[in-house]
């Protein structure tokens, strides 16, 4: 078999971990060595691990988290007032997979978002997806949807991931929605 057709068949069935290690094996003599049973699990090995890191870089980057933070970058000064044991507790994530809800509160300025971003973070690095929404600009977008007939898919999209990201949930001011005469 020609090794150019089948790198290009490789790339374009998107087995991109499985090319290169390809090209590895057929740039090191001694691969050859190796039994067929070794170097394909070899082979398939690589293409996991690929699409692992591929995941793993993509999940916050969809998520679109306000702010890079991280479980590992948390403030636990007593000043914060912030439990290292209940972020411990909360770190491995089975609160998703238990399909629990956190809602974090505390006075302005105490890094809620902080700590919201960090653990969604953290479940993206434990493989779940996330997905960030600053609450005012959520409601507009479903109030916007519902008028235009697009509230399905926007729906969809919130719906397929197992970590919604609700922010600011009650900083802006209720209207006052005074009906009657005066």
């Amino acid at each position: 078999m020609l090794h150019e057709p089948t790198q290009i068949k490789l790339y374009s069935m998107k087995f991109n971990g499985m090319a290169e290690a390809y090209d590895e094996q057929r740039a090191q003599p001694r691969s050859a060595e190796l039994p067929f049973d070794e170097r394909f699990g070899l082979l398939v090995e690589r293409q996991w691990l690929w699409r692992e890191n591929r995941a793993l870089a993509t999940r916050p980057a969809h998520a679109r988290l306000k702010q890079p933070a991280c479980i590992e970058d948390l403030d636990f000064s007593p000043a914060r007032r912030l439990k290292r044991s209940l972020i411990d507790q909360l770190s491995p994530c089975d609160w998703v997979q238990h399909h629990q809800n956190i809602i974090i509160t505390s006075p302005t300025g105490c890094g809620k978002t902080f700590v919201a971003c960090a653990l969604a973070h953290k479940a993206c690095r434990e493989g779940h997806r996330a997905i960030y929404f600053y609450a005012p600009k959520l409601f507009r977008a479903l109030s916007n949807a519902t008028a235009d007939g697009s509230l399905t898919p926007l729906l969809k999209k919130i719906a397929e991931v197992q970590v919604l990201v609700v922010d600011d949930w009650g900083s802006v001011k209720a209207v006052n929605a005074n009906v009657g005469s005066s």
